[in-house]
C-alpha cells in the first residue's frame, strides 16, 4: 500500500525539502546536472509550469535533475511527464548552460521537443501548467526561462 499525503501536506513537505537541499548545496557546493525542456505544441506555444515549493508565483520551464546514468533527453521526457503529464516527441538537445545555484554548480541541459497533449499539473509539485505564445510570455515568467526560450527558439528581443 502506497502512502499518499494530502496535497497541502505534500506541498509543505516539498517546500521544506527544497529549503534543506539549498542549505546542503551552500555547504557542499556540488556539481549537479539538470535539464530544462522547451516544449512546443501545434500552435507554436511554449509550455510553462508553476511549482508549489519554489518561487510559486513564477512561470518556469519544466525540468529537473538528471539521474545518474540518465541522458538529458530521457530526463526531459521523464520530468515533463511527471510535471505536466505530456508525452514528448522530436526531443533534441540544444545546449548546456552552467549557473550557480545556492553554491552548487548546476549544468542545465536545454532540450527542445513537441507535444500534442494538454498539460495536467498534479496539484502537488506543480500547481499550474499552460502553453503561452513565445513572444507573449506572462510578466511573471522567470528571467532564466525567458532567456532559454529565446535561445532555443532563436527569438530576437525576447530575453530579459
Amino acid at each position: 500500500m502506497r502512502l499518499t499525503l494530502p496535497p497541502g501536506v505534500h506541498r509543505a513537505a516539498l517546500r521544506i525539502a527544497h529549503g534543506l537541499r539549498l542549505a546542503w548545496w551552500r555547504v557542499r557546493r556540488p556539481e549537479i546536472r539538470g535539464c530544462n525542456a522547451v516544449v512546443i505544441n501545434a500552435a507554436g506555444e511554449v509550455l510553462l509550469v508553476r511549482h508549489s515549493y519554489q518561487s510559486s508565483k513564477l512561470w518556469m520551464l519544466p525540468g529537473g535533475g538528471i539521474a545518474r546514468g540518465e541522458t538529458p533527453d530521457a530526463a526531459a521526457v521523464r520530468e515533463v511527464a511527471e510535471e505536466a503529464a505530456c508525452r514528448l516527441v522530436g526531443v533534441r538537445a540544444v545546449g548546456v548552460e552552467t549557473v550557480r545555484t545556492s553554491g552548487a554548480r548546476n549544468h542545465i541541459h536545454l532540450v527542445v521537443a513537441r507535444t500534442a497533449d494538454e498539460p495536467r499539473p498534479d496539484g502537488r509539485e506543480i500547481v499550474a501548467a499552460a502553453f503561452f505564445a513565445p513572444d507573449a510570455l506572462p510578466a511573471t515568467t522567470a528571467c532564466a526561462s525567458r532567456r532559454r526560450v529565446a535561445r532555443c527558439l532563436g527569438l530576437q528581443n525576447s530575453a530579459s
